[in-house]
């Protein structure tokens, strides 16, 4: 199989990418040309300690995978980017070039050879128990142990804090344990008016919304989350999210960011393990913070199209077997927007995906195209610089569905009916979502990096 690989790589070179991909060497080697491209671009996350489940960093590495690589780059399925480069352009986009994909194919085919060791790039320096950088403060979340042949499980999870003062956060970053079984998490922070709550650490840590019976108000009571007097506290929606593949997104100082109080809590409201189909894994998530000592001016803001939105899925979202189904949300802005982020959200039947903008003036505004959906790579898309959407623009989200045997992540052999079961979050359900995150338009925005420092 390998040589078969290797072979259909080679003949992959030939057939594409001569030509393509600019001037190459006349010997490619790992520490002069291979290295860089994999510094740049794979090893965040192929590295001991990194969420990929093996390393591309060392020769040996690098040349185990050699023909694997080259397939998977030129397929475009690596580095994973779904979004159309070509449609619109995001911070962090990891996007190989031609010449960088021809160089992996070249190297295959000159027999991956190792190169001068004095040519070799330093390793970059990674964060350790973050993606972005070194937190300001850590915070454990109660180790959960997922049974071997688990089905999905969605959590209600306190995670509480006590700090010295009142204080500010430019970001609250969620790091899985276990990457491979954590699939999405839907975080808001508890806030506590001094006096109000003599101790946020009470009560239990962890509900299990479908083996306890008890209702929602039952289960925060459980996790002791009402003030001292009953009543509740201030409860800030979105504060901590994630799925697969995202890292925490740190805009300009005094955008987005949060008020912390002294006392308080996360509360992850949905907390999703997929289908554990192994032995039983216990999963040690947490929560870092960033601390600010700007407080946010602008607190950024959130709406979504779409399965629990502000506009309703057209023409609906019963996909029958064996059909290929459009579907579409429309929602018109009240007001001139900034759109800093978006997140399109579809599960395992979602075929592509489009979102844009249609300004008053009858301009479209590209947002975002994702022609190959992948479930397994569901981003947080931030603009490089705000994007206006002026007050009267009709903003649409177009979703594929295939619901065919051919499509290899159906859940469902032979397929059957899919529904969004009025917004269930199970994968084997479906659901079509355009999350917005947003600020009420200032003249200038446009001009505003919304790049990484």
């Amino acid at each position: 199989m390998r040589q078969m690989l290797k072979a259909f790589v080679i003949v992959s070179f030939f057939a594409t990418s001569c030509g393509n991909g600019g001037d190459l060497p006349s010997r490619v080697t790992f520490t002069e040309h291979v290295a860089p491209v994999l510094y740049n671009n794979c090893t965040i996350c192929h590295r001991p300690g990194g969420s990929a489940h093996f390393s591309l960093v060392s020769y040996e590495d690098a040349h185990k995978y050699g023909d694997a690589n080259a397939y998977v780059t030129r397929q475009r399925i690596m580095p994973p980017w779904p979004a159309d480069p070509h449609y619109s352009e995001f911070v962090g986009q990891r996007v190989l070039s031609e010449h960088d994909i021809a160089l992996l194919e070249k190297w295959v085919k000159d027999g991956m050879l190792r190169g001068p060791a004095d040519k070799l790039p330093l390793e970059p320096a990674y964060p350790v128990g973050s993606d972005i950088g070194t937190p300001d403060m850590r915070i454990a979340i109660q180790p959960y142990t997922l049974a071997g042949e688990s089905p999905d499980k969605f959590l209600l999870v306190k995670v509480p804090f006590e700090l010295p003062s009142d204080t500010f956060a430019s970001l609250v970053e969620f790091i899985p344990g276990h990457h491979n079984i954590v699939h999405h998490v839907n975080g808001d922070m508890v806030k506590y008016a001094e006096g109000k709550k003599a101790d946020v650490f009470a009560g239990e840590r962890i509900v299990d919304m479908a083996a306890d019976t008890a209702t929602l108000l039952e289960a925060y009571k459980k996790l002791s989350l009402p003030n001292d007097d009953g009543s509740y506290p201030v409860l800030q929606k979105s504060v901590v999210n994630y799925l697969p593949g995202v890292f925490g997104q740190r805009y300009p100082d005094g955008i987005g960011g949060y008020r912390l109080t002294r006392k308080g809590a996360f509360l992850l409201n949905d907390l999703h393990y997929g289908f554990n189909n192994g032995a039983a894994v216990t999963d040690s998530s947490y929560i870092n913070i960033f601390f600010s000592p700007v407080p946010p001016d602008r607190p950024v803001k959130e709406f979504q199209l779409g399965t629990i939105g502000v506009s309703k899925v057209e023409p609906d979202m019963m996909i029958q077997p064996n059909a290929v189904k459009r579907v579409w949300s429309r929602y018109t802005v009240p007001f001139d927007i900034s759109i800093l982020t978006v997140n399109p959200h579809m599960h395992l039947l979602g075929q592509s995906f489009k979102g844009y903008a249609l300004a008053p003036g009858g301009d479209t505004i590209r947002l975002i195209s994702i022609p190959r959906w992948d479930f397994n790579w569901q981003y947080f898309y931030t603009f490089k610089k705000m994007v206006k959407v002026p007050k009267g623009s009709t903003i649409v989200a177009e979703g594929v569905y295939d619901n065919t045997k051919q499509n290899l992540n159906n859940p469902f052999s032979p397929p059957r009916l899919v529904t969004d079961q009025n917004g269930s979050m199970k994968a084997t359900d479906e659901m079509f979502q355009f999350i917005i995150t947003y600020l009420p338009y200032r003249d200038g925005d446009e001009q505003i990096s919304l790049e990484r420092k």
